[in-house]
């Protein structure tokens, strides 16, 4: 797997994360519906600002084991695969449900900003999921490990921005969606938790080709 396919999988299965319902996307809609789009999305640009975050220390990881501890690295990755296969049949087991959004809490664009930063920030998923995903998608021969870290950033950024900008944008029929059609937002979920499953085992067949 060159360069390219590799970089086309981690948007592929980034791109199936972000659209699973969830805190960040829960925390959008409540800004939109109550504060108007520039207020959802200024909540959009402060999660943008945590998944910029988790980018960095992730690519900074990578490089650390890479130069450091090369064994541990590898071993990394085979665990990083195998919690992601963990998260992709949870996923196809459960029946994600969006209850009724309530009333959000921001009374700023500022303050939706630095609540949606402190939201993805202090998620302890996202810091699991980035130290399982990054060590099967950044690797030496791909070329400098900073600039691969800052490629992958920038797409989860602007991914991020697709997926929670729109939903800021149309908050209304957003919510519509996701409330009324339980069936819907359960596909989702499991879709997302069947891509899951797919790249991991792709990650999991080029590692073990290279070890």
């Amino acid at each position: 797997m060159d360069y390219h396919e590799s970089l086309w999988l981690y948007f592929t299965l980034l791109f199936g994360i972000i659209i699973v319902p969830g805190m960040d996307m829960l925390f959008v809609l409540a800004n939109a519906l109550t504060g108007g789009t520039r207020r959802g999305l200024a909540a959009t640009s402060g999660i943008m600002l945590g998944g910029a975050v988790h980018s960095a220390y992730g690519a900074a990881g990578v490089g650390i084991l890479v130069a450091m501890l090369p064994g541990i690295f590898n071993l990394l990755l085979f665990a990083g695969v195998g919690y992601m296969i963990w998260i992709g049949i949870s996923l196809m087991k459960s029946s994600i449900k969006v209850e009724a959004v309530g009333p959000g809490t921001a009374r700023s664009t500022w303050k939706a900003f630095r609540q949606g930063a402190v939201t993805c920030l202090v998620n302890p998923k996202a810091y699991i999921f980035v130290l399982a995903v990054y060590p099967q998608f950044i690797k030496p021969e791909y070329g400098p490990i900073w600039l691969q870290g800052l490629i992958m950033g920038v797409l989860t950024v602007l991914t991020q921005f697709a997926v929670y900008g729109t939903l800021a944008m149309t908050a209304g029929r957003s919510r519509d969606l996701l409330v009324s059609n339980p069936k819907t937002t359960a596909v989702i979920g499991r879709l997302a938790g069947l891509l899951l499953v797919v790249i991991s085992a792709i990650s999991l067949w080029q590692g073990w080709k290279a070890a």
